[in-house]
């Protein structure tokens, strides 16, 4: 084969067999298919898109690049859970000790934000001395003992997908559906859980800006997993506006922590709810979503889920005391409100906006590999639907920089609409979508 015959049959709109994609994906791996080919091959992608067979002979081949975990040992089903990247989505933080304390071991590897969508590994790593840097043999064995683990993703692990992903971010191919899915999906099936829940996010403040496109991502993804003899379920959640109240790494674990004490924000608890649910009925645990509900209610009332969380952090050699006491967490110097310009209903929040706010302060990343500011974020008082009076607070600037303030208060009112008239909260859940 010729990796210049593969760019022209993509570019004329061919079909690749599964025998062509492994064929390129390891000439790429072992050097013998320049960068400059294969970007070729991602733009024709780009244009001509992908049949679902394709797709999925991709992600294997993506697989194949590296190891693959087998978890089989370690339970008779373990779950995965993972998050196309929101603002202020902390929810990984509670689903996992929930679910894990709902006896199902949860086995998730996590990536670090970039742009205006958090990481899950930088929230955890406002926890003093956690580590989320695990070989494989740990990150197996904190299954086996404890049940659940979070740790950052294994280079050795589909490390295809990382090579393609530097070309795609420089050769403007991001954004297409095939090639998002198999990203995802070979992560995951390479991770060794015997099930996924696609936590798959639409609007403002998501990669997927509207329902169709995230529903058919959704789609894609879990038609691969079922190709993959993985069962995998989506969960469709709306990312108009930041989700519970707190945006900003241990402003969001704070967050977590509350909500496992049953404290937490209505649409913050729901989404977890929800997640959990799916979670609970693929691996057999509860038969119907109301039972599995009541399992997860039950384990925030009990504590369980919270004292998961305090062994997960203990495993991984952060301070559980923590979790006893949120204070212990990175505190901003400086705190300022930020008021209603005017008496009204607060029509929308654009959570994009609003993550980009949050970068701007330190909390996340313009480039990667850029240093954050674990402490500092922005806390809602009010959401989409609150009725306001002019001078009542909307949220809450957590700052290290003063010089800061002005320019962050000024960026968070633009990001808000406001109306006369009342305003109904947008729907948090679009949809569900069951695979295998």
């Amino acid at each position: 084969m010729r990796a210049v015959d593969l760019i022209e049959k993509k570019k004329r709109g061919g079909e690749h067999t599964p025998e062509e994609l492994d064929w390129l994906i390891s000439s790429y791996m072992r050097g013998e298919v320049p960068d400059y080919q294969i970007a070729a091959w991602l733009m024709a992608v780009w244009f001509r898109g992908m049949t679902s067979p394709e797709t999925a002979a991709l992600t294997m081949a993506m697989v194949r690049s590296g190891q693959r975990l087998d978890l089989s040992g370690v339970a008779p089903f373990v779950v995965d859970k993972h998050s196309t990247g929101g603002v202020g989505d902390k929810t990984s933080l509670a689903v996992v000790p929930l679910v894990a304390a709902c006896g199902v071991p949860v086995a998730k590897m996590s990536g670090r934000g970039l742009g205006f969508s958090g990481g899950t590994l930088d929230k955890l790593e406002s926890i003093p001395g956690l580590t989320v840097d695990l070989s494989k043999e740990r990150f197996i064995e904190q299954v086996r003992r404890h049940g659940l683990v979070i740790a950052g993703q294994s280079a050795d692990l589909a490390p295809a997908d990382g090579k393609l992903y530097a070309l795609r971010d420089v050769t403007a191919t991001v954004d297409c559906i095939p090639l998002i899915a198999s990203s995802v999906m070979s992560k995951k099936i390479a991770a060794g859980a015997h099930g996924v829940v696609l936590d798959v996010k639409v609007g403002r403040g998501a990669f997927m800006k509207d329902l169709a496109s995230a529903r058919t991502l959704a789609e894609e993804m879990t038609r691969i997993g079922r190709a993959a003899g993985m069962r995998t379920a989506a969960v469709l959640s709306s990312m108009e506006q930041p989700l519970g109240r707190a945006v900003g790494n241990a402003l969001e674990v704070r967050e977590a922590i509350e909500t496992l004490r049953g404290q937490g924000p209505p649409d913050f608890v729901e989404l977890c709810l929800t997640v959990g649910s799916e979670m609970l009925l693929m691996a057999g645990r509860a038969g119907t979503v109301e039972e599995a509900r009541s399992l997860l209610q039950q384990a925030i009332a009990s504590g369980t889920g919270l004292a998961k969380l305090r062994e997960m952090v203990q495993a991984q050699d952060g301070d559980p005391s923590v979790i006893d006491d949120p204070d212990r967490l990175p505190r901003a110097r400086l705190t300022e409100l930020v008021a209603a310009p005017q008496d009204g209903y607060l029509a929308a929040i654009d959570a994009e906006e609003i993550g980009l706010a949050a970068v701007q302060m330190g909390a996340g990343r313009a480039v990667k590999g850029q240093p954050i500011d674990h402490a500092v974020g922005v806390v809602f008082y009010a959401k989409v639907g609150s009725r306001l009076r002019r001078g009542d607070p909307i949220c809450e600037l957590h700052l290290n920089d003063s010089a800061l303030a002005e320019q962050v208060r000024r960026r968070v009112l633009a990001a808000c609409a406001w109306s006369e008239d009342r305003v109904s909260p947008p729907p948090l859940i679009h949809g569900i979508i069951r695979g295998s």
